[in-house]
């Protein structure tokens, strides 16, 4: 039950991040090397297949000119 539950949360913060790196017109390439991260460590964060941790959440954050609270709200997203 807990694992289903995460496993959402971590793919509701995965689709918030592609939107809004897609909203900025950055591929995944430039977005990771703004976030400092490897390219595939971002499409598995975005994929929902890698939970990042508060530090790399953080770095996204940044990278997105958005507080880290901003980014992990993922009350108003719906992946059905």
């Amino acid at each position: 039950m807990m694992t289903s539950k995460l496993d959402n949360i971590v793919s509701k913060i995965g689709l918030k991040i592609k939107l809004l790196r897609n909203m900025q017109g950055l591929s995944q390439e430039e977005f990771a090397e703004k976030a400092r991260l490897s390219k595939n460590s971002l499409g598995a964060i975005e994929r929902g297949t890698s939970a990042a941790g508060i530090d790399t959440l953080d770095r996204i954050a940044k990278a997105l000119g958005i507080e880290l609270k901003e980014l992990v709200d993922v009350s108003k997203i719906d992946l059905d």
